[in-house]
């Protein structure tokens, strides 16, 4: 083996390694830089598909790494702060901006790619500069420079003819569609980084490695294999995040295989993408690039019609272990009870009024979590969240099978319980907004004051109040307590008005941040909604839809 083979060899292997890492440098740049934004900007997210697509391109455009996005919304998916539906549409959105990274990497074969490699060094001067917006444009820009240094190491190293000839016998030999497919799946997956073997994939085209047509059919089985980092975040997360990841599995796998098979189709009848793509484009490089976006351009916006099947399929067939787990949670009801509706009826009472205590245990870990920002009863909060989701769907279902079975007089009672139970669902939404909200004030490194948590104690001990009182009502039908329950009502409304106040002056003072008024907003507001909620509860045992008397 020659001197300048070896040499050749190594220079390839650390223009690879070089490569991989400068994707990381600029991407962890992005990411600070964006970071809390686009969390919020994900948690805004509306039933969209389409603003889910547009986000989701828009962000991974911009942090440059697919697998990121993907991780994030799973993390959003299993903390119930996003639907799977909405979830999809932002992965999809992120397999679209991710192209951008090949198309970067293109540009090596234009004559300006030499002044590119000037990022590197404008960027590592910003890092000197004692300011953290500088530093993370610097830490970009660093590594923008050097994935273009490692392209120009790796180009020259398979400009060696002995490697190029190598590379040349090695895929002549699995000039197989299918193998070559598989060769991009297996090693994407290893690598955990779409970009970074489509990157690779694209210099070899340049450097005469490989063909057009064997680099496209490895950057296909790249876009799958890049799947398997959203399947490992899904582990051991929700049963939700479960779904979403094998949803992305699946749709991944019929896009490229479809494809893939098209392609191998067209070879057999003597005609070649690459080629194609190559006069249109006059460069190796940018056709390969370029088809990576067209491919996803074209197929991620046409899956979208196709989510919501694909996600009621996905229920049927990843069946949830721990919602089989949580028929424990159910004490009182039993479909074998709706052959004795009187029965049926008391029992449905027991029920919700576990559902009820359920609420309340949760709604003061919340309220914890976000006054004294403590960490222990996380977990706590969001197991019991779903053990309040799951009584929520067995008794609604219990009631509906029950509704057709009672008499006139019990059919209001019915009516009234079903209203019970969403203003008690609502509670536990309530403490886990309070478990939302202090995380992003953690991330914010943002604390109320002392006086701000003496006063919304305050609030805290009626509504507590409000909940022994409620739970009394309700279970012993006690029509005598409804006017104490309706003073303490009007009682948390008079206090929010003046926590709200106090908190501006405060402000004016300097003594609290401007920056916690979001949040100390929407604490005192939610406090007032589980105020109505328990008077809700309260006076449905004189109307079913739990209006308060006049």
């Amino acid at each position: 083996m020659s001197t300048e083979l070896i040499k050749a060899i190594i220079y390839l292997f650390v223009g690879v390694s070089i490569f991989i890492v400068s994707m990381r440098i600029m991407s962890s740049g992005l990411k600070k830089i964006s970071g809390k934004g686009l969390k919020r900007l994900f948690k805004k997210t509306q039933n969209n598909p389409l603003a889910g697509l547009g986000i989701g391109t828009v962000v991974t455009t911009a942090i440059q790494s697919s697998d990121a996005t993907s991780c994030i919304v799973l993390g959003f998916i299993n903390a119930g702060a996003m639907t799977i539906y909405q979830g999809l549409s932002i992965i999809l959105g992120a397999y679209i901006g991710t192209t951008i990274t090949g198309v970067l990497v293109s540009f090596s074969s234009f004559s300006i790619s030499i002044y590119l490699l000037l990022f590197a060094f404008i960027g590592v001067i910003l890092t000197f500069i004692n300011n953290e917006k500088c530093k993370n444009i610097g830490e970009i820009l660093t590594g923008l420079g050097f994935i273009f240094f490692s392209l120009e190491i790796m180009k020259s190293s398979f400009q060696n003819p002995d490697i190029n000839l190598a590379c040349s016998k090695i895929f002549s030999s699995l000039s197989n569609p299918f193998l070559l497919y598989l060769l991009g799946i297996v090693i994407t997956a290893l690598v955990q980084s779409s970009s970074a073997i489509t990157g690779i994939v694209i210099i070899m085209i340049s450097g005469g490695a490989i063909a057009v047509d064997s680099g496209i059919y490895i950057i296909i089985g790249a876009t799958l294999g890049t799947v398997a980092t959203t399947l490992l975040a899904s582990v051991g997360g929700d049963i939700k995040g479960k779904r979403t990841a094998w949803i992305c599995f699946v749709l991944r796998f019929i896009t490229s295989f479809l494809t893939i098979s098209i392609l191998a189709i067209l070879t057999t009848q003597n005609i070649y993408l690459g080629e194609l793509l190559t006069q249109l484009f006059s460069s190796f490089e940018f056709a390969a690039a370029m088809f990576l976006v067209f491919y996803n351009l074209l197929f991620m916006p046409l899956l979208i019609p196709f989510l919501k099947p694909c996600i009621k399929l996905s229920e049927k067939l990843i069946k949830d272990k721990k919602e089989e787990g949580m028929k424990s949670v159910i004490h009182y009801i039993d479909t074998h009870l709706l052959k004795s509706p009187n029965i049926a009826i008391m029992q449905t009472k027991r029920e919700i009024v576990h559902m009820f205590e359920l609420s309340k245990e949760n709604y003061i870990r919340g309220y914890e979590r976000i006054t004294k920002q403590t960490t222990e009863q996380d977990k706590s909060i969001l197991e019991v969240e779903d053990q309040i989701d799951y009584l929520n769907k067995a008794i609604t279902d219990f009631l509906i099978k029950l509704a057709n079975n009672v008499s006139d007089e019990d059919s209001k009672k019915v009516g009234g319980y079903f209203h019970v139970i969403n203003d008690i669902e609502r509670i536990g939404d309530h403490a886990c907004n309070f478990l939302d909200e202090s995380k992003i004030m953690v991330e914010d490194e943002l604390k109320f004051s002392d006086e701000a948590i003496s006063e919304v104690d305050e609030l805290n001990k009626i509504i507590i109040e409000m909940f022994d009182l409620a739970l009394i009502i309700f279970r012993h039908n006690d029509t005598d307590d409804l006017k104490k329950l309706h003073i303490l009502e009007e009682k948390t409304d008079e206090l929010s008005k003046s926590l709200a106040q106090n908190h501006y002056h405060r402000i004016t003072q300097n003594s609290c941040s401007p920056e916690l008024t979001s949040f100390y907003s929407e604490l005192i507001t939610e406090l007032e909604r589980v105020a109505d909620h328990l008077t809700n509860i309260g006076y449905s045992i004189v109307d079913p839809i739990g209006d308060e008397l006049e």
